[in-house]
């Protein structure tokens, strides 16, 4: 697991990116604006930060100048845009960024740059005893929150109807409730169930989950999403996990 820190000052990509990096077991924490970056960094060295380029306040490449000058650039940074240049694009790995993703992002490309910017922050950290911080005793710097930014809400997950914690349904009560419902309700319960069951079956992992139902990944978030459910969430309830659940619920 690593902490990765996504700035974006569009909503929709923060929340999608941390589902994504979320379910591929990493810890994320997100900025909207160059201001709350700049907090998070001060607060903790990430392991990777995805840093979009057009923002409000201050723009991603004017942000990464800043880091450098201020000898701040100890991690890992992929930039991302959907507007920017080529020139744009050389500038920013110029001043240091390791690679540049344009929007829209697709999966396997995100993941793959993700995965070889974590082997940069691993490989800077051991030749260069001045990179970031040292390691805590779980391995990473954790992150601390803004101060002037509000805890993290929790969602009240949507109940699932009939389905036990052992992710064994029962066939009698669920359809005796279903049958009642109108169409559309009645197919998003079944949906519901369908996923979490998979998702118990498979301990949260989005590929196998994906390969079981026949679903590409992107559409899976998709789903999951639409009907309400936080894959990892579901799977440890449905393993039978009492610990209670601390990830945030990003944009809320």
């Amino acid at each position: 697991m690593a902490n990765i820190l996504v700035v974006d000052d569009e909503m929709g990509i923060r929340e999608l990116l941390s589902e994504i990096l979320s379910d591929e077991g990493h810890a994320v924490q997100i900025a909207e604006n160059a201001e709350q970056a700049r907090q998070q960094r001060a607060a903790g060295v990430p392991d990777l930060v995805l840093l979009d380029i057009w923002m409000p306040d201050t723009d991603g490449v004017t942000l990464l100048k800043e880091w450098q000058r201020d000898g701040l650039l100890t991690m890992p940074v992929i930039m991302m845009s959907g507007h920017a240049t080529i020139d744009t694009a050389v500038e920013a790995t110029r001043i240091g960024a390791i690679n540049f993703l344009e929007k829209p992002i697709a999966l396997q490309k995100l993941l793959k740059a993700v995965q070889q910017g974590l082997s940069k922050s691993i490989d800077l950290a051991r030749i260069s005893p001045a990179y970031g911080k040292a390691p805590s005793a779980a391995g990473f710097e954790p992150f601390a929150a803004p101060a002037h930014m509000p805890a993290a809400k929790i969602a009240p997950e949507p109940a699932a109807p009939a389905l036990q914690a052992s992710g064994e349904i029962n066939e009698t009560q669920f359809f005796a409730r279903t049958f009642e419902l109108p169409l559309r309700e009645a197919r998003d319960a079944f949906e519901r169930v369908y996923f979490e069951y998979h998702l118990g079956r498979e301990g949260g992992s989005m590929t196998r989950v994906a390969d079981k139902t026949g679903l590409e990944r992107t559409h899976l978030y998709r789903k999951l999403k639409q009907l309400g459910i936080e894959s990892m969430k579901a799977a440890r309830r449905l393993q039978g996990d009492a610990a209670p659940d601390t990830t945030p619920e990003v944009g809320s």
